[in-house]
């Protein structure tokens, strides 16, 4: 009785293991996206988003989130969150200033 492993043995073992990583990393990669809050057959056209993320302790964030195009900042905790300030637009960059001529 032949006990060892033959090639076919060998390829059908590395076929099945790529196979399991492969499926782990597609699930791995959609879990992300739901959390992300992705979805993946509709358009982006949430209303609200968050731009950054500050962890400031362990249960405390503050979180730069956007609005119908406001930026406001928000600090959360535990408990409850708080509408820190409203972030200001930023306003494009003032052109040159016109040269009066002076007579």
């Amino acid at each position: 009785m032949n006990t060892g492993w033959t090639f076919s043995d060998w390829l059908q073992y590395a076929f099945s293991f790529a196979l399991v990583i492969g499926l782990l990393l597609a699930v791995l990669w959609g879990l992300r996206k739901m959390q992300s809050g992705a979805s993946f057959l509709r358009k982006n056209s949430q209303r609200l988003q968050t731009i950054e993320s500050l962890s400031v302790g362990p249960r405390q964030k503050i979180l730069l989130i956007q609005v119908d195009g406001q930026d406001v900042l928000v600090g959360v905790t535990a408990h409850q969150m708080t509408a820190l300030s409203p972030w200001p637009v930023q306003a494009p960059a003032p052109a040159a200033p016109l040269e009066t001529p002076t007579s």
